[in-house]
């Protein structure tokens, strides 16, 4: 059972009962990427860095003991539209762990002396990032589908930005943001009464995203491009093609996730994998993906290959998205597609991690938390036309765009 709250404070709270020995507990903030200026590179991420590093209670070490000293575990990313800090411990210890949490959000310091330490850390970062081409090129590709605005920007930012922020702009950026009305307490467990004094919320809209720049058309027409390539000294070439998609509160999002599912999802029989590796070894990994925003999403598909073998791998790709645009599904090969992401889901739910950091995003995002049958029902409700309708929405060439890193 799902339940929503609103504190005294304007904090937003989302619960779901969980039988489980571990109970999850986190804070989603309304800031993330796109929320900062363009003078701000990196700052998002760097806030959620320096939250850890003392607030108006607590010391650094303070901060890291309150949970790990009790067999607990602290964590916290920066995203396009969010900044999520979270946590896992034990039913007992949900009070403090949310007393904490509360504390690193809305009470951080941003001390100037470890501001620099942590920069350094960043920068590190950034280096491991950049050795890695294949997390790369899915940023790499964001910037060539959104340019010019947020959304198209790196999250670690610009090492040679984050050295001169002071701890003056971090709080500058944290006043902003980082009070309680953009902000969800979300809880996977325990009991709803350890949460505090809360009222019953019957309805809950979207928190809008709360972007310096123009929103996002979800499907702003892009001039036909050719194929972007960049040269990097890697051993293998990395190939992204995608396109825009549609915004998680679009109702379209269900068909292109099948969609999107049976292209390249985590299946050993997803088309492309059966086509790519299983039948020809050309790639040791093919995957189709979503990233869906407030306004608007991005669907991908990515692999690594030889050289060699880019043109024969783009053009296999080609065919399984022709296919897709072009004949419909039989009843036979969708009801195979409902039931194996339905059950993809059902699994899925079973990591508590992610279920609880996915109800505050989809609480964020679209203002309402569906439930597993629910999901499942809007599966099950997908036509033929639907897909079709979808698949050429989406996946017809002249939407497309590709990047090789060769």
């Amino acid at each position: 059972m799902i339940q929503q709250f609103c504190l005294e404070n304007g904090l937003r709270v989302v619960w779901e009962q969980s039988h489980a020995h571990t109970v999850y507990a986190g804070i989603l903030v309304g800031a993330g990427t796109r929320h900062e200026h363009d003078d701000e590179s990196g700052m998002a991420h760097l806030v959620e860095h320096m939250s850890f590093k003392g607030t108006r209670r607590r010391t650094a070490t303070q901060v890291i003991n309150r949970i790990e000293a009790v067999g607990g575990e602290l964590n916290a990313y920066t995203g396009k539209e969010e900044t999520v800090y979270y946590a896992a411990c034990l039913p007992q210890h949900l009070d403090r762990t949310i007393d904490l949490l509360q504390d690193i959000v809305f009470n951080s310091t941003y001390p100037e002396a470890e501001l620099r330490r942590e920069v350094e850390v960043v920068y590190d970062e950034i280096e491991s990032y950049e050795d890695s081409p294949s997390e790369l090129i899915f940023d790499d590709f964001e910037a060539q589908l959104f340019p010019g605005h947020p959304l198209g920007r790196n999250i670690l930012g610009r090492a040679e930005s984050l050295r001169q922020y002071t701890s003056a702009d971090l709080h500058r950026f944290a006043n902003r943001y980082y009070h309680p009305k953009n902000a969800i307490l979300f809880v996977l467990g325990g009991e709803i009464g350890q949460i505090g004094h809360m009222s019953p919320m019957s309805t809950m809209s979207p928190m809008s995203p709360m972007s310096p720049m123009s929103p996002m058309s979800p499907m702003s027409p892009m001039s036909p491009m050719s194929p972007v390539i960049i040269h990097r000294d890697t051993h293998q070439a990395h190939v992204i093609i995608g396109a825009r998609c549609f915004a998680l509160s679009d109702p379209r999002h269900i068909a292109l996730t099948l969609i999107s599912n049976l292209l390249g999802g985590p299946s050993m029989n997803s088309r492309l994998n059966m086509s790519l590796r299983e039948r020809r070894g050309l790639v040791y990994t093919v995957e189709s993906s979503i990233s869906a925003y407030a306004d608007t999403g991005v669907w991908t598909t990515y692999l690594g290959c030889d050289r060699e073998d880019v043109r024969r791998c783009l053009r296999l790709v080609g065919n399984e998205l022709k296919r897709l645009t072009t004949t419909p599904l039989t009843a036979r090969q969708l009801a195979a597609a409902k039931l194996q992401l339905c059950g993809q889901l059902s699994i899925a739910h079973d990591n508590l991690e992610n279920r609880a950091i996915g109800m505050a995003k989809r609480l964020y995002l679209t203002g309402h938390v569906p439930t597993l049958e629910e999901l499942c029902a809007e599966i099950n409700a997908l036509t033929p036309e639907d897909i079709l309708t979808t698949a050429r929405t989406v996946l017809a060439q002249e939407n497309l765009s590709t990047l090789i890193y060769d």
